[in-house]
């Protein structure tokens, strides 16, 4: 036998042995122990009970405890970090919400790089924000806001916060439609809506799930959602794409995620078995309930919207010079 031929052999001979270590990880998932969804918000908020809404149906078909922990901070990077540092075994998934995409450009020095450091398993849904005013403004439609933005004073509105995505969609919409909306950062959605009820700010933006509650008993009056799509929550309520901003979109999204050298035997079945859980009737009950609405899909259908956010969000970031909290 030529030397190149034993040469060949041998090569193949050594990937395969290199291979059956990842091959028979991949095959033991997930029995070897329990799997932690992180979710990268403390208890209570949206990104906590999705999680922990997935948590139960995933226990139940992969036939392993599905654990849900908490690991809150610096909007979502930390827990984020720890995901991006775990073993790439399928026993530890981040649980993220949009703060994933304005964090790249809005944190600097993470420790980890979005793109490079962590693959995504599925987008779980997208939900649009609402900018409301309270019931007795004068502010009665989106044209008066519009108005009010172009005058010498312009316009002020709350969000929850520095660098959130209801300020980037503020700041986009004004940079790009020559209207002056000025920014006041509250510190959560208890105490904007404390102030938007109060009248004390003129606009604010927040999730369907923070708005509607104020909306439903007549105290806030919804002007538009964000999304280009109207919102299944408040069908009567104009999208901003419809009302003069053409294409403009800026949902809030929800995503699970692995370290990026998670096997992808294992990315596949975690990613079919979210999609399974996701159209279990009392899930997407529940999801829907909160405003937000079923995607599911591929991992690279996921990479490919979440990657994008990064882009976009970056840009409004660097061209609005914005500043964390």
């Amino acid at each position: 036998m030529k030397v190149q031929t034993w040469g060949r052999l041998l090569g193949l001979g050594m990937a395969a042995l290199a291979a059956l270590p990842l091959g028979a990880q991949a095959q033991a998932w997930p029995t070897k122990q329990p799997i932690k969804l992180i979710a990268v918000f403390p208890p209570g908020g949206s990104v906590d009970q999705v999680a922990r809404l997935l948590a139960q149906p995933l226990s139940l078909q992969l036939g392993q405890s599905v654990i849900v922990e908490n690991k809150g901070g610096a909007s979502g990077s930390i827990g984020a970090a720890a995901v991006a540092a775990a073993p790439a075994d399928g026993y530890t998934f981040a649980v993220v919400f949009d703060t994933h995409g304005v964090n790249p450009s809005l944190i600097p020095g993470m420790p980890f790089d979005s793109k490079r450091d962590l693959a995504p398993v599925v987008l779980i849904g997208t939900a649009p924000m609402v900018l409301a005013t309270h019931a007795g403004s004068e502010l009665k439609t989106l044209a008066d806001v519009v108005t009010a933005a172009k005058t010498k004073t312009g316009v002020s509105y709350g969000s929850i916060g520095s660098g959130s995505l209801g300020h980037l969609a503020m700041a986009l919409l004004g940079k790009n439609n020559g209207l002056d909306f000025q920014h006041i950062p509250y510190k959560g959605g208890g105490p904007l809506m404390n102030d938007a009820l109060a009248g004390h700010v003129p606009l604010a933006i927040g999730s369907v799930f923070l708005v509607k509650p104020h909306i439903d008993s007549k105290r806030m009056r919804p002007l538009a959602v964000t999304t280009t799509q109207r919102s299944a929550e408040l069908p009567g309520v104009p999208t901003l794409a419809e009302s003069g901003f053409a294409g403009f979109d800026a949902p809030a999204w929800w995503a699970v995620l692995a370290p990026a050298k998670t096997p992808p035997e294992i990315l596949k079945r975690m990613n079919e078995e979210i999609n399974k859980a996701l159209k279990l009737p009392d899930v997407a009950k529940r999801l829907d309930s909160q405003g937000i609405t079923v995607v599911g899909g591929t991992g690279e259908a996921a990479r490919v919207f979440i990657d994008k956010q990064i882009d976009i969000w970056g840009k409004v970031v660097k061209d609005n010079n914005i500043k964390a909290d």
